[in-house]
């Protein structure tokens, strides 16, 4: 029996397995390749990329993100991104020329900057300066604004993979509703207790949970405070009966040290950039309880 070549098959059954044959050997479209600048970011956006790929981070762990000079891998990640979600250029001021000579044709996104975003002024009590704190990830309602942002973006990059985004990005804004709910009930008990922060980076997370901050040790990442304003922390402590003084990992210990020299308040330690977190899609939660927690550790010791 002679066999029935292809071409003698019918027309439309030919063509059926020609599309077919067409679809099967024509390349998946590959997701847009990410990059983002510090952990939180990565965070979220790995939760909103979360069964599509994985985003790169171009700031390593435990680094300064003011001032830092790029790995060639790093550069690399730059210059292979199809999209970069930073903060902005007030965390990151250096990242604004690497975008523009690595990443020209990448569709740059600095969420401190986009519609939506709530944005506070740098300062602490009477310290205010001129521009915006880009700590703005402390606030988890910012958060959630961010994985809004984050998926629409990827979607218009990635049309095929949008409801995936979309749906992701809504599961993690109501993990996060779980979150502040849950942050609120931890630190009901301590509303009213006053503390210093080593840096100025917190205010975020204190508006969102009304928190009794009343000082910074550093009110810049650049430098270190004269001794005048250690002298004024050292008269804050003794006059707002503060409780407890956060060190950070960055910064020296030592002026915690002095500022608590003859005092009777604790110390603890906080960290904006939860340096010894994994970097994954569960950071951002376990940032967030890891400030609460050390909050109220420190403050309700007494």
């Amino acid at each position: 029996m002679k066999r029935r070549s292809t071409s003698a098959l019918p027309r439309p059954r030919a063509a059926l397995l020609g599309l077919i044959f067409g679809v099967i050997a024509a390349p998946a479209l590959a997701a847009p390749r990410v990059a983002t600048d510090v952990a939180p970011v990565q965070s979220l956006v790995t939760q909103v990329m979360a069964g599509v790929a994985e985003p790169s981070m171009v700031i390593q762990r435990g680094a300064s993100p003011h001032s830092y000079s790029l790995r060639p891998s790093e550069a690399a990640t730059l210059e292979n991104a199809d999209i970069v979600f930073w903060v902005g250029d007030e965390l990151t001021p250096w990242l604004t020329g690497a975008l523009d000579n690595l990443a020209g044709n990448a569709d740059s996104v600095a969420l401190l900057h986009t519609e939506g975003t709530l944005r506070h002024g740098v300062g602490h009590e009477g310290h205010a300066h001129e521009g915006v704190d880009p700590h703005a990830w402390l606030d988890p309602v910012n958060a959630q604004h961010w994985l809004g942002v984050i998926a629409d973006t990827l979607a218009r990059h990635d049309p095929a993979n949008a409801e995936r985004y979309q749906a992701n990005a809504d599961a993690a804004r109501d993990r996060i509703d779980g979150l502040i709910r849950q942050v609120r009930g931890e630190l009901e008990g301590v509303h009213d207790e006053a503390f210093i922060v080593f840096h100025d980076a917190y205010q975020y997370y204190e508006r969102r949970f009304d928190l009794n901050t009343v000082g910074a040790i550093s009110l810049s990442d650049a430098r270190d405070p004269g001794p005048a304003h250690i002298a004024e922390i050292r008269d804050i402590v003794a006059e707002r009966d503060v409780q407890c003084v956060f060190a950070e990992p960055q910064f020296n210990p030592a002026m915690v040290d002095t500022v608590l020299s003859g005092t009777d308040a604790r110390t603890g330690v906080l960290d904006p950039l939860g340096s010894e977190i994994p970097a994954d899609g569960d950071y951002y939660t376990t940032l967030i309880n890891q400030l609460s927690g050390r909050l109220v550790t420190c403050l309700s010791a007494g």
